[in-house]
């Protein structure tokens, strides 16, 4: 009896409790739409095009009344109508939609007010839009502060969309083994990271830091830059990218790391040459990357960018977050913000002369507010929707500091703001981990550093370009013509236009005669098209006599690296080098360390990255590093960059790997981890700590994934993280 008793007293408890849910859940409904009725009787009062009465007028009720039936239909078609018109326009570039939002909500407020039975309601179409832009800006915000004070009913709708989530994919309620989310901060280096957490900038780091997680360094290659990091963490290999753009002889291209069509090919000789689809093969989920890591469900990814037509769905990440108007109004209130925020931060440099500066106009303020608002909102909504459907494996992307860093400087106080919101990102990625349908270890991670300096062309006048035409003896133009950045998020914005991909600088030379000279942060590469493979020291002296002299006596210049007839590769070094005197030093690689010659200040592991750069296919004839300078760790960029990565020399080379401890340990405690290749492998090795093996997929089973539309991403694919989510920090 006792027994019986207690369940009874259970089963009332727990009818009290759905009745408490169903009315804090009917009372919030009814506070949004007071509030959404006051606010459009507001409007119509300010508004002169937006009337909610007759011409000869009524009374304040009769009003009030027809603004509760407008708010009320309003309301109703966005919750209904809305989603069904954002999937009809999924095909449309993906910033198009966002400003579409604006557009087909207009639309849907100038229907509410056709259905209102008890008055008058009119509006111009441009004022329809401004309209329900607030509206619904208003209802966001609304139903976010009575969520965030009642943090049970945050958890219960966080609850029910994992439910939802896990009952489609069809996962049972029994216990899952542990998921694995990879957060890759693009550009932010181990120290810059440590200053964060000292400077108080990023507290969900600061508290994993001080008892979940542990802090690992690791080293980058001599290409410290995404595309050769993230292909070689995500596929295992990055063999033969020297840098983040390159020209191959045999087919006169040049490739690009963050063009679609070379993306794309570099996926794929990374897959032939491993054998292996990819880190995210099994159950994985690729967001805002360059490659797909072999993952069925993507967003934001490059390489998916590459299809065309119904097989496109590179842009289906932006339905889930689109098919809320509350997040299009959102985010595009902090688009614009932010790029109010780059233009004050700009005009602040410029008055104080703040020196490394570069011009920072154009279209750059629109490319800064895309990187760090519409693709992190979309990333951070996708990886919450990953994290609630239970997905095994999860790597995203969030370009922001990097793309901020190339321009403001990697320690200055734009980057600082920037680093406290991704924090807040985390937090919510955190937050929705808790709530989602299996435990997931967060592993936090960046591609490579930034180092600080003034730009090659600022230094001495003349950019690289200029110098080797001046060391061919060929004229060189009046005017220096810059370096285009090659910062990811440009490239990122022109994919979303669909806009074709220029080429700049990275265009082939008209005649085969010139020199191909192409930059990747501080790190340059000339090559001669007209010649088969590379060329020796000798033959490079023989066509022209003064280049190699040339380069090699310039202050801006740090070291070299050639082939040689007599030794097979040489390092020559730069007039700016570490070992003080002039530059012409020469070492074969055989006997190059750490330290020494023309290496000297560039740290540990210089000498073994230049000689596996060597044996690349594609290495051009002449690589170029610029100096360093220890004491400062400045560089100097040969693209228009005042904190860069690409080459060797100081934090652009150092990432870091913030992982679990309940994880095994990257490396003994005596070890080192070194190159992208070597974290793939402790990364797959904590994948088959929580799953077991994973299962290969070779290149052509690869192939035709990417390429089959059953692997296509449904439209959808993350779910719609409600406004309460999104609302909380992002």
């Amino acid at each position: 009896m006792a027994g019986l008793g207690r369940n009874g007293r259970g089963e009332r408890q727990a009818a009290v409790g759905r009745w408490r849910t169903t009315g804090s859940a009917l009372l919030r409904v009814i506070v949004v739409w007071v509030v959404s009725t006051l606010t459009m009787m507001l409007l119509a009062g300010i508004l002169p095009d937006f009337k909610l009465t007759s011409d000869n007028g009524e009374s304040i009720t009769r009003v009030a009344l027809t603004a509760a039936w407008g708010a009320g239909a309003f309301g109703l078609l966005s919750a209904l109508v809305w989603p069904l018109v954002v999937r009809a326009f999924l095909l449309v570039p993906a910033l198009v939609l966002g400003l579409l939002v604006f557009f087909l909500n207009g639309s849907l407020l100038l229907v509410a007010l056709r259905l209102i039975p008890t008055g008058h309601g009119a509006a111009e179409p441009e004022t329809a839009v401004i309209v329900a832009a607030v509206m619904s800006a208003v209802a966001s915000a609304t139903s976010t502060s009575l969520a965030v004070r009642d943090d049970d009913a945050y958890r219960r709708r966080l609850s029910r969309l994992a439910d939802r989530r896990r009952r489609r994919r069809g996962l049972d309620s029994a216990p899952q083994p542990p998921g694995l989310v990879l957060i890759q901060l693009d550009g932010v280096g181990e120290r810059t990271l440590r200053h964060a957490v000292d400077s108080g900038l990023m507290p969900t780091v600061a508290a994993w830091l001080q008892g979940t997680h542990r802090l690992t360094p690791w080293r980058t290659d001599w290409s410290s830059q995404t595309g050769a990091s993230q292909l070689g963490i995500l596929h295992g290999s990055n063999f033969d990218v020297p840098a983040f753009r390159w020209y191959e002889k045999e087919s006169g291209e040049v490739m690009v790391s963050n063009r679609p069509a070379s993306a794309v090919e570099l996926q794929r000789r990374a897959v032939e040459r491993t054998g292996d689809g990819g880190l995210l093969t099994v159950d994985g989920a690729s967001r805002g990357n360059l490659f797909s890591g072999g993952a069925e469900e993507v967003a934001l990814v490059l390489t998916a960018a590459a299809r065309r037509g119904r097989r496109n769905r590179s842009r289906a990440g932006y339905f889930a977050y689109f098919s809320d108007p509350a997040n299009a109004v959102r985010t595009a209130g902090s688009f614009v913000a932010e790029v109010g925020r780059e233009l004050a931060q700009s005009t602040r440099a410029r008055l104080r002369r703040e020196a490394p500066r570069i011009k920072r106009g154009g279209l750059y303020p629109f490319i800064r507010a895309f990187a760090t608002v519409v693709e992190r909102d979309v990333v951070v909504a996708a990886v919450m929707g990953d994290l609630l459907a239970g997905r095994t494996a999860v790597y995203a992307d969030l370009v922001a500091y990097d793309e901020v860093a190339h321009h403001s400087g990697p320690r200055s106080r734009d980057t600082d703001q920037v680093l406290r919101r991704l924090d807040r990102s985390l937090a919510l990625i955190a937050g929705a981990a808790g709530q989602a349908p299996r435990p997931y270890r967060i592993v936090l991670l960046s591609d490579h550093g930034q180092s600080p300096g003034e730009t090659f062309e600022s230094a001495f006048g003349l950019t690289l370009k200029d110098l080797v035409r001046a060391g061919c003896g060929l004229p060189v133009p009046r005017r220096a013509r810059r370096t285009r950045s090659g910062a990811e998020a440009r490239y990122a914005v022109r994919v979303a236009l669909h806009r074709p991909v220029e080429e700049g600088e990275e265009r082939p030379p008209q005649r085969e005669s010139d020199p191909v000279v192409l930059a990747s942060g501080n790190l340059g590469l000339v090559s001669f098209p007209d010649a088969e493979g590379r060329l020796t020291r000798e033959q490079i002296d023989r066509r022209h006599p003064a280049l190699l002299t040339t380069l090699a006596n310039h202050p801006g210049i740090g070291f070299l690296l050639v082939r040689s007839e007599e030794h097979g590769a040489v390092l020559l070094g730069g007039g700016g080098g570490g070992g003080g005197g002039g530059g012409g030093t020469e070492v074969p690689l055989a006997q190059l360390a750490d330290g020494e010659g023309p290496l000297k200040g560039f740290g540990r592991g210089a000498a073994d990255a230049v000689r596996r750069t060597d044996t690349f296919p594609h290495t051009a004839d002449i690589m170029v590093n610029s100096m360093y300078d220890p004491a400062t760790g400045r560089v100097h960029a040969f693209e228009e960059q005042i904190g860069s990565h690409g080459g060797l020399g100081g934090e652009q080379s150092h990432p870091f790997l913030l992982s679990p401890v309940e994880l095994s340990a990257p490396v003994p405690d005596s070890g080192e981890l070194v190159g992208a290749e070597q974290v793939h492998h402790v990364l797959r090795r904590w994948l088959g700590e929580g799953q077991g093996p994973q299962i290969p997929v070779g290149a052509e089973a690869l192939t035709t994934a990417e390429d089959s539309p059953r692997t296509a991403q449904p439209e959808g694919s993350f779910p719609v993280v409600d406004r309460v989510v999104q609302d909380k920090t992002c």
